[in-house]
């Protein structure tokens, strides 16, 4: 099953795509795709008894109410290794403004500024129900499910500018999600997943989320023992090595980033 939110941005609309990639209506069954939605009774829904959406409709965030959007940075080895850095002893945690959320095909305007915007594509995790300390054997029956993030981050705000990784991680469409929103049971496990980014179609980043310094379970107990997560809160589980920053590569106005997890389908963002 794979829930998306269809329309124009602000007035988006619950929706599934098919078998045939067709978007398919869920308005009749729930108000939107949001954390507290039952999974279980949509995945019994007849998606070819929904009503069609006509044409190709704009899709945006793939839930509603995101209340934090918590990031974990150094959590791949491939990339500690390709920026000189040793694995972290913890898990290193900073946060993405909610501003920052975009739709998976949305423009990315590049933000004056900045000269080193750069690419992360990322596993991100959406939870479910409220989470404090817990332990890693009970952290991931408190996942709702998955999607893909890209965490577009602009290096010079977040190296030079006082070392407050946030003001580099915030811009607008610094966070698109999606396309889909893939309920937790169809993922059974987040640990054997491929992510990639390609940028104007050369591939950038090939990774396997097995490189996880710390895994989802992890993460989602190590973050819990410091603060009680939400329902609609939103976990970046970190990035594989191919950043821009690895290589002195960066963004320019034209280029084109897709971004993709394995199941979880691709995004296709222009930066203008």
């Amino acid at each position: 099953m794979r829930l998306v939110r269809w329309g124009d941005k602000g007035a988006e609309k619950p929706g599934l795509v098919d078998a045939d990639g067709v978007v398919r209506d869920l308005s009749g069954h729930c108000a939107d795709i949001c954390a507290a939605v039952d999974f279980a009774a949509l995945a019994g829904v007849d998606a070819a008894a929904l009503p069609v959406v006509p044409g190709r409709p704009r899709l945006g965030v793939p839930v509603a109410g995101i209340g934090n959007i918590l990031c974990i940075g150094l959590n791949y080895h491939d990339h500690a290794t390709e920026i000189g850095l040793a694995p972290p002893a913890e898990p290193v945690v900073f946060s993405k403004h909610t501003g920052a959320l975009a739709g998976p095909f949305d423009d990315l305007v590049f933000p004056a500024g900045t000269q080193k915007l750069d690419w992360e594509v990322e596993l991100a995790v959406l939870i479910g129900r409220p989470v404090w300390q817990v332990g890693v054997d009970q952290a991931l029956s408190h996942v709702a499910g998955y999607m893909t993030a890209n965490d577009v981050s602009a290096r010079d705000w977040q190296m030079d500018r006082g070392g407050q990784w946030i003001k580099g991680k915030s811009g607008p469409g610094f966070c698109p999600l999606g396309p889909y929103l893939v309920p937790a049971a169809q993922v059974p496990d987040p640990q054997a997943l491929g992510l990639w980014t390609e940028i104007n179609g050369i591939r950038q980043q090939d990774g396997r989320t097995a490189d996880m310094v710390f895994g989802v379970a992890e993460i989602i107990a190590h973050l819990s023992h410091f603060m009680a997560l939400a329902a609609g809160d939103v976990i970046l589980t970190g990035t594989p090595a191919g950043v821009g920053m690895g290589r002195g590569l960066f963004l320019q106005p034209g280029d084109v980033m897709a971004a993709g997890v394995d199941g979880l389908g691709s995004q296709r963002v222009v930066v203008r």
